[in-house]
Formats: structure tokens, sequence, C-alpha cells
């Protein structure tokens, strides 16, 4: 007897749709009297060792299983088929081809993906979301997922989603749904999930003293801008930098759906359902290429994509090898990650802020007016020099950390300062400010802005000109710092609600160039 389900593979962020056809051959004599189990179509070892657990769980369930010569089919069989979440629509596909599951020719309307264990209950799995997707663009009315997967998979809407726990329980919530009565599906309100979204535990308001640090990111948050820290080791550099995610906008609901898809295919999603906080990833300088752009035979997202729509933190930048920083630069630019194999090349989103903080020398006290710094310049050149200048190019923003001075710790003595709420309430609006310019231009901030609006929207009067001159001379900036230059001159004139760029906004923007390559030769 043939029977067919429906199950889906995820390949880099998006599902694809997997027939599994279940053939049972009768014994035809002595020599045929041991049941085999043989899967085809391209399976991983996950999907082969399969047979074992399916086995176990269907006897354990109290099923037959069948004594017979078992053949499955992984359509389409040009594709490489992997992981562990084809379990339960295989183990379904065999109750059906054993007459268990009602006399149905096939679960043709409904997707089921799940890892069973050998007493039958159902494991989560990874790519839920994408998965549910795809059932709603494919018109297939239900969808069987774990019940950990349960409440991502419900945040898409038009499609009817059924937790399961148990290979019993999928089965009996098979019969339910051909009954004229079926159960209600799980229902998920994305707005309210939204609604209680970033409670973050940290607080601007905690920093003391490092105004301009502060300003510069703030800077950074309003127009999307990379951001270099440099400063001693203790001056709060990765206290401030960890700080970013309070200031920036909220995430819509667009924005999280994507967001969740890329973290639902690396298995970071949990219970939640839902990603509704911009991710905050800060990788150790160990970490290899592929660790952060994404690798592996059947590719999966790396650091840069899993920091999509939030920051990614490189701290003790030049303590990265050269190599793994290099590769950044396609998704600094491109926002956008392509991993190529043989068999596919898959695209990764990786529309990301860049914050990263470094020492000034190896000793870290390099220009400090208090501690004496014991490096040559030869060690100071060859340290920083660890740092490409083509990177150094893509990051719009160099700002010096000090060292925070006493008065400024103690809290009887140092000044109020601003909290996040303030600061994001601004960030906030010199982002609608740039959501308005660039209506119909697919980009949101001044960040990613082209040639073509860099010389639309970021005209400089003759004085201006005249200082970016004397600038490009003196640090010997290349021509993407000066475009880089007229985009934060942009975002400081969104922030102050000018219309226009005039030279103090040119002034500031310049001199967060300042620690360019030629400021330590």
């Amino acid at each position: 007897m043939l029977f067919r389900t429906l199950s889906a593979a995820v390949y880099g962020i998006d599902a694809d749709l997997v027939d599994i056809e279940v053939d049972l051959t009768p014994a035809r004599g002595e020599s045929d009297q041991t049941p085999t189990v043989t899967i085809v179509g391209l399976p991983d070892a996950a999907v082969r060792e399969s047979r074992e657990r399916i086995r176990a769980a269907i006897t354990n369930c109290g099923f037959f299983f069948p004594f017979q010569k078992t053949t499955i089919n992984l359509a389409p069989a040009d594709v490489r088929k992997e992981g562990a979440s084809f379990d339960l629509p295989i183990a379904l596909g065999i109750l059906g081809a054993n007459d268990d599951l009602g006399g149905d020719p096939g679960l043709t309307d409904i997707i089921s993906v799940g890892e069973l264990s050998l007493d039958g209950r159902v494991r989560p799995i990874k790519g839920a979301l994408p998965i549910a997707i795809l059932a709603r663009e494919s018109l297939i009315k239900y969808v069987l997922v774990p019940e950990e997967n349960a409440k991502e998979a419900a945040v898409v809407a038009g499609i009817a989603i059924y937790p399961v726990t148990h290979l019993r329980g999928a089965v009996e919530l098979i019969a339910a749904l051909r009954s004229d009565n079926p159960p209600e599906p799980l229902k998920v309100d994305p707005s309210e999930i939204l609604r209680h979204a970033d409670h973050y535990s940290v607080d601007f308001h905690e920093v003391r003293g490092q105004q301009s640090a502060k300003r510069a990111l703030e800077i950074a948050s309003a127009g999307s801008h990379n951001i270099l820290l440099i400063g001693p080791p203790g001056s709060g550099k990765t206290m401030l930098t960890k700080r970013l995610p309070t200031i920036l906008p909220a995430l819509e609901f667009e924005a999280a759906i994507e967001l969740t898809k890329i973290h639902s295919v690396a298995g970071l999603t949990g219970r939640s359902g839902l990603v509704t906080e911009r991710p905050f990833r800060s990788p150790h300088h160990t970490i290899s290429d592929a660790g952060l752009i994404g690798g592996g035979a059947m590719p999966r997202p790396g650091e840069v994509s899993l920091a999509h729509q939030g920051v990614l933190f490189l701290d003790e930048l030049p303590e990265f090898d050269r190599s793994v920083l290099e590769v950044l630069r396609q998704p600094l630019e491109d926002q956008k990650v392509t991993i190529s194999r043989a068999s596919m090349s898959l695209t990764f989103p990786a529309s990301f802020m860049l914050a990263a903080a470094m020492n000034p020398c190896p000793c870290g006290f390099w220009n400090d007016p208090t501690r004496e710094c014991r490096c040559s310049p030869l060690q100071i050149q060859r340290y920083v020099g660890r740092i490409s200048g083509p990177l150094l190019d893509r990051i719009d923003i160099h700002i010096d950390v000090p060292a925070v001075k006493f008065r400024e710790l103690t809290g009887d003595v140092a000044p109020e300062t601003e909290g996040s709420k303030e600061i994001r309430q601004r960030v906030i609006d010199a982002r609608e400010r740039q959501s308005k310019r660039f209506a119909g231009e697919r980009i949101f901030a001044n960040s990613a802005m082209t040639p073509r609006l860099i010389r639309r929207f970021c005209r400089i009067d003759d004085e201006s000109e005249q200082m970016l001159e004397r600038a490009m001379t003196r640090l010997g900036l290349s021509a993407r710092a000066y475009d880089r230059i007229l985009k934060v001159s942009r975002t400081i004139a969104d922030l102050e609600g000018c219309a226009d760029i005039r030279s103090p906004h040119v002034a500031e923007a310049v001199g967060y160039r300042s620690l360019d390559r030629t400021y330590w030769t």
C-alpha cells in the first residue's frame, strides 16, 4: 500500500516542501521474512538513523510496526535532506500505509514536522517559522509542529497551527481534523507580543561620564552608522556598547518576522515565539570566518546574520584574526551574506550596526595622562595595523573613550545623566525624518545612502566644502571616508531637526574621523 504525507526542509532561512511517500511491500517467501526499512531521496545520517527511532516510537505507542519491506521516498530526490524533523511525518506515513489513520489515501492537506523520542514524544525542531510561512504560501490548511515550536509558527496569520507532544496525540489530532467538529488551532496575537517587548535590564542612566562617547553612540543609532570605540582598559567601552539596543527604535512586525526566521533556523527562538528585541551579538575573538559569516555543508547563519536588525559587537578588535575581519567587507556594504556551495547558493540578510572596541596600543595606555605606555611606536603600529584600511574606511565613527575620573564615578557629586528613554526618543525622531526623506527608495537610514542619494540629500555650503578639503588632505582620507563624513553630517543635522547640513555638523563629523590610519603614523 502506498501512502503520502507532507513535510518541509529548511534551506537558508526559507523552507521547501518535501513529499514523503511510504510503500509497504508484502513478504514473498521465507527468504523475505525480515522487515526492512529503506529511505531514499538523498537523506543525511540523521534521516537514515530515523528508521530505528521511528520503529521504537511506533511500537512503544502501542501501534503495530508492519512486518513488510518498507520503502520511504523523500521527494524531490535530487535535493539533500538533513535533520531529524522528518521523524513525525515518516511515522505518520508508515501508520497511514498500515491503515492506522482511518483509511485516508494520504495527508496532503497537512504539513507535519518533529523529532521523535523512542517513547513517542515529539521533540522541538529548527525552522518552524519558515515552515509555517511555506504552508501559507502553498495553501496547505494545517501544520503540526512540536509544542515548543507552536507559538513561533502561530505568529503567521492565515494558517492553522496545532501543537503536538506525542505520536499518539498526533494520530488522535488527525482523526479530529477529519471529523465534523475539528479542534481550534493555536492563536497568537503578535501585536500583544510586541507590546510587551523592549524591557531591557540595562540603561544609559547607569553610565557615569563619557558624554562624548554617549553623543557618538546616539549619532550612530540615529543613522545606523558603524562605530569604533578606542580607549584604555576599564574606560567603559563594553558597558556603553551593551546599551546600544536600548536606544534603537522598536522592531516593527515585518522586521521581527525576518529576524525570527534567522533565529529559528539557528534554533535560538526558545518558547517566546517571536524575537521582539533587537539582538546584541558579541562573539569571542577566536571565532572563525565561518562562525562569523555562516557556513557548513548545509549553510547556517553566522553571527552577522544573527545580529540582523541589531548590533554586532567586536570587543578587542585587533585580536580577531585578520582574515576573519576581512570577510566583514561584503555584509557591511551589501547588508547580506551569500554562501555558495557546489549544490546550492544561499543568501542570509545581514543588516546590522557594527560596534567595535579596542585599546589604543598593546598595553592600553598610549597617550594616557596618568599611566605610562610601555609600547614602542613600532609595536603600536603593528597592533593597529591588524585592522586593514578598507575595514576602517567602512566604520563611520571613531571615538576616543578616556578613563573616567573619580569625581564622575562618585554618586554624590556625579551630574544627573540621561537615560535610554530620552536618548531613544531623539533617535526615533531622527529615524522618522529619514523615513520620510527616503520614501520609495527602499532604504531606511542615512548609512545606507547610495552615491546618488548622497549628492541629492547631502549638499553642503562653500565653508563646509573647504573644511572637508582640508580634512581629507591632512588626514589622508579616502573617497569612501568622504562619503561617510557626509552621511554622518546628515544624521547630526537630523538629530537637530535641520533641513540643511551646516558647517558645525560637518566639523563634528570630521572629528569622528580623527582616529583614521594616518593618526597612528
